[in-house]
């Protein structure tokens, strides 16, 4: 799928889901988001960027256990602009400046697509956030829009399998605001 017809796909899930939403205060950059995983009015959005990406599952013998994301960050006019990758710690953000984040675990959770990975709300972990970029003093980190990135309905063949399933979101990171 090109990267048009993804984002076309997941406008369309947001406009889906627009009765469900509540928006992050009075940021009009915000994403309108459910309830449960909207973040207070003291804290904006700083930056955002639209990750394409696999989300990374391994056979357990019961289960494809939890996915671990390995994924690419663009700005709006297509430039890289930071990578999304697992930690021991919880999901991780390094921009292209070198400032870093990572999510605490559990996210919030809220399905918007059963067809699409839940979008989430991770706090940013303090002691792993840092870096003078884009991504330092981060508070919380929005997935949303999401597309595909599901775990096989099947199960797998032998323990230690491996598959990578595409997904592609937007991420969005807030910072918190004295306003």
């Amino acid at each position: 799928m090109k990267t048009s017809q993804i984002k076309s796909v997941a406008a369309s899930l947001v406009c889906t889901a627009a009765t469900l939403v509540a928006h992050a205060g009075a940021d009009n950059r915000a994403p309108e988001v459910p309830f449960e995983i909207a973040v207070g009015d003291n804290n904006k959005v700083h930056f955002h960027g639209y990750a394409i990406g696999v989300q990374i599952y391994t056979w357990n013998g019961t289960d494809w256990g939890n996915a671990v994301p390995r994924a690419t960050l663009f700005d709006d006019d297509g430039n890289v602009v930071a990578t999304h990758f697992g930690t021991p710690n919880g999901p991780a953000w390094r921009s292209n400046s070198g400032s870093e984040v990572v999510g605490k675990l559990p996210p919030k959770r809220a399905t918007v697509d059963r067809t699409a990975i839940p979008w989430l709300l991770l706090a940013a972990n303090p002691d792993l956030t840092h870096g003078p970029g884009i991504l330092g003093e981060t508070t919380f980190i929005h997935r949303v829009n999401t597309v595909g990135g599901l775990a096989p309905a099947v199960a797998g063949t032998t323990i230690g399998q491996v598959v990578e399933v595409p997904y592609a979101a937007d991420y969005f990171f807030y910072r918190q605001s004295n306003d």
